[in-house]
């Protein structure tokens, strides 16, 4: 790769074959036709049957499938054609968030500039951004779009913002002299200009070096083809969906040939374990996470937070590391004057120079355009009560002498009453040298309150003045001498007050914060230290040059131990991600510019800002804040882990149900009882018991204490924390209180028809108790908030008058061939009922206290 920034521009013009008047007219077709457009690669798209291909991919959904072929096989139509609803509500959902997913390659081209000022045989002329070749001389002026990445000639107070590619919070002056230094970074190379950022000063004349996916910005495109990532939530349930796969499997071979072995016709035996398969399996898993996940996005909205890709609603609540970008995510993303110094007496003065010795000037709208820098100190002085019309007035403006980056000074001259007044601002130590004699022995201390100013990572300038009896011919370098000091001020993007807090309470959670940035360490350093992401004197700080130096093995084992990464490429902040996720973490990456896109894809969730977060930004992203407040992340990290815990919940309540359903159906028989259960009353569990309850445990709400407990481990099951033993004890007693209560109805002389309306009856009854015991994975059903989920008392209200309607109302006895129930009965189930809830509770405690030992 060419190191243009390296080259005198007699060098560059050398080596483009070009001159500084422009390309020749008959070289021009010859040079698109080597390099081609000046445009960025559309990213592949799949065919949208592709796309819908993609959503029968998962292991639970094919198993979902089977089950419906198999219910409709058995008889079991109402079944079939629920599990096909859900199959097919699943895949448009995902279809339609997959085809409305890929945009960010297109968002980076509607960025780039649609036209350029171009030389071509030393005649000025407007083209198509795209027709630019390498050996293109271009004219740009402030407001401009950089059409190409450009070695520059000439510049004239030029300044350029490029805080949207390399993180860099205020405008860059530049310069035209070679840069003798390797393997710096875009930000550093203040020779060249880039392709997508923006003219914020000045004029300048510029030499094309790279065009289309050459330029930087077409890297960062380039980068953003990295693959799809699989939420935790997803990686977690694929695990489960086989391990269900297996388990189905199991039950029926060994139904199925336990069922040969005593004697049944074997096309009997077939159906019924293909039956209780289908029992086993928990077909409203996918619709419950579903709609968690999507009352969960719809919560996310009220706080702030827009959510693209559902998956995404559960992912904050698993992540180890938020990686976050400082320009305007963790700062304001405006530059503010923090510290002002004036000179005795010249408060005043001193605020009429930042007023009038700047560049900036007034849009339309009234909105001030410029440097950031300049826009500051303007601002100050506004709110201080001055205003620029005024001071226009006091002090009308005579001439000027640009900034550039030999002097490191601006001047301005005024008229002053009959006299002429001499504003100049600069850098501390160039103002220094063309102070009056007189200061020779204060300079030293204003050089260290300098000092002590910039280690707390905030840009100084220091301004000067001069009064002259007659007015000068114009200003010149040697005008700029004998200076009475003026004043100094202190500027910084700051940070807002409201992410000190949420940092803390992310560290509260076990998350622990990352800044990365393009901007300067000092700077970065001391915004994290303001925001308390490192410890006070801390030096865990790495740049982007110290991070080249270091191989694959070293950098993932040094991403460890970092939380500030200063003046890092777009391709440096997509590797820390990689590096983080190689050793296992869960990362959310935050961000607003076109450079912090790949890692937004690349990460588990990225989050975008936005306000002012980029086009690009906000399409790569899984998350957007609308509000650009960091804070709001702590508030959607409780949301997601709340929507785990209740699919959790909702897991553990349907497989101890299940579980319960087939140990009944599989076991009565060999005790010489009659069968406990008819495939319409498993239907009924299933969608009614199972279902109304199951849904109403995902508008559970937060655990009190959820933000108090550390991060799952990234490699943590669906099954984690006692969750097997639960099910299984759970199912077990439930199981034998069932059989129990059956043989005592036998033994009490009811018929058949009773027995398995008692059977079918309580089942009903107990799984509504298990739901109000899984509300909360660790307090007691009898907790303060027992009453803190409506959806979950309605019902198991409804299901109680449902169950009973088919009990005791002739039609329905019918349908489901249930028989009334005598008091006698009914009084045994309540018994039963309530033994298996305080069963249940006392299973609950006895697991918490063995597996959350040490949590």
């Amino acid at each position: 790769m060419d190191a243009w920034y390296r080259l005198s521009e007699e060098e560059v013009i050398k080596k483009l074959k070009t001159s500084p008047s422009g390309l020749k007219k008959d070289l021009i077709l010859s040079l698109q036709q080597e390099y081609g457009k000046n445009a960025l690669k559309e990213a592949k798209q799949k065919s949208k049957f592709a796309i819908l291909l993609g959503q029968f991919k998962d292991v639970m959904i094919v198993i979902l499938i089977l089950a419906a072929i198999i219910s409709f096989a058995v008889g079991e139509h109402t079944d079939a054609y629920v599990i096909l609803a859900i199959i097919i509500g699943n895949a448009w959902i995902g279809y339609a968030q997959e085809n409305n997913a890929e945009e960010s390659v297109r968002m980076l081209q509607q960025m780039a500039a649609q036209y350029a000022l171009v030389l071509r045989d030393n005649h000025p002329v407007k083209l198509e951004a795209k027709e630019l070749v390498p050996g293109d001389v271009i004219l740009l002026e402030a407001g401009d779009i950089v059409p190409a990445d450009a070695r520059l000639l000439e510049v004239s107070a030029f300044k350029t913002e490029e805080a949207a590619l390399t993180g860099e919070s205020h405008s860059i002056e530049k310069i035209t002299d070679a840069i003798d230094k390797e393997n710096i970074g875009p930000g550093d190379q203040l020779n060249m200009i880039f392709k997508g950022t923006i003219v914020s000063n000045g004029s300048a004349k510029a030499v094309v070096t790279t065009t289309g996916m050459q330029t930087e910005i077409g890297k960062i495109a380039g980068l953003l083809e990295v693959g799809e990532q699989k939420t935790p939530l997803q990686k977690r349930l694929a695990v489960f969906s086989k391990q269900l796969a297996v388990i189905v499997i199991i039950i029926c071979a060994v139904v199925f040939g336990f069922g040969l072995w005593r004697g049944e016709p074997a096309f009997l035996m077939f159906l019924t374990a293909l039956s209780l398969a289908v029992a086993a399996l928990p077909e409203a898993l996918p619709a419950v996470i579903t709609i968690a996940l999507a009352n969960g996005a719809r919560r996310m909205v009220k706080q702030k937070a827009l959510i693209r890709v559902l998956p995404a609603v559960e992912t904050l609540g698993s992540v180890t590391y938020i990686c976050s970008d400082k320009t305007g995510t963790l700062t304001q993303n405006v530059m503010t004057v923090e510290k002002f110094q004036a000179a005795p007496d010249k408060d005043e003065l001193l605020k009429h120079a930042m007023l009038l010795n700047n560049e900036v000037r007034y849009s339309e709208e009234g909105n001030m355009l410029g440097d950031s820098t300049e826009t500051a100190l303007v601002n100050y002085a506004v709110n201080k009560g001055h205003s620029k019309e005024q001071s226009d007035n006091s002090f009308p403006l005579v001439s000027k002498l640009p900034f550039d980056s030999n002097r490191m000074r601006m001047s301005t001259l005024h008229q002053d009453n009959g006299k002429w007044l001499l504003f100049v601002k600069g850098a501390p130590v160039k103002i220094t040298e063309v102070l009056a004699e007189r200061y020779k022995d204060q300079v030293p201390k204003w050089l260290e309150l300098n000092r002590e100013w910039a280690a707390d990572g905030l840009r100084v300038l220091f301004f000067a003045y001069k009064q002259l009896d007659e007015k000068p011919g114009q200003i010149t370098e040697e005008l700029e001498k004998d200076l009475d000091f003026l004043g100094m001020a202190a500027m910084i993007d700051p940070p807002r007050e409201e992410v000190i807090e949420a940092i803390k309470e992310c560290k509260t959670a076990g998350i622990k914060t990352v800044m990365i940035t393009g901007d300067q360490p000092l700077t970065a350093y001391a915004i994290a230290e303001r925001l308390k992401m490192v410890a006070e004197g801390s030096k865990n700080t790495r740049t982007g040059a110290e991070l080249a130096k270091l191989n694959e093995e070293e950098f993932a084992r040094e991403v460890r131990n970092i939380f500030v990464y200063a003046r890092v490429s777009p391709e440096q902040k997509l590797n820390i991600v990689k590096a983080l996720q190689h050793n296992g973490e869960f990362v959310a990456m935050t961000g607003d510019g076109v450079n912090d896109a790949p890692s937004l894809k690349q990460a588990d969730i990225g989050v975008a800002m936005g306000i002012t977060g980029t086009g690009v930004s906000k399409e790569a992203a899984d998350m957007i804040l609308l509000d650009d407040n960091f804070a709001t992340i702590v508030k959607a990290v409780k949301e997601g882990r709340r929507i785990y815990e209740n699919i959790r919940k909702f897991i553990l309540y349907v497989l101890s149900c299940n579980l319960a359903e087939i140990l009944t159906i599989f076991f009565t028989p060999l005790f010489g009882l009659a069968i406990p259960l008819l495939p319409i009353h498993i239907l009924w569990i299933n969608l009614v018991t199972d279902g109304l309850p199951g849904l109403a445990l995902t508008s559970e709400p937060a655990e009190k204490d959820i933000m108090q407990m550390p991060p799952r481990p990234p490699r943590e099951n669906l099954f984690a924390g006692g969750m097997i033993p639960k099910i299984v004890l759970t199912g077990v007693f439930m199981t034998v209180s069932v059989m129990l209560t059956q043989a005592w109805a036998a033994k009490e002389g009811y018929d058949v028809q009773t027995q398995q309306t008692m059977v079918f009856t309580l089942l009903c009854f107990i799984q509504l108790g298990n739901a109000l015991s899984v509300r909360s994975s660790y307090h007691s059903i009898f907790h303060a908030t027992i009453f803190g989920n409506a959806g979950m008392w309605g019902s198991i209200i409804l299901t109680v008058v449902l169950q009973l309607l088919i009990v005791y109302l002739p039609f329905t006895e019918a349908i489901f061939k249930t028989t009334a129930l005598d008091w006698k009965a009914m009084r045994m189930i309540l018994l039963v009922t309530g033994i298996c809830i305080l069963t249940i509770e006392l299973i609950k405690y006895i697991t918490n206290r063995l597996y959350r030992k040490g949590k």
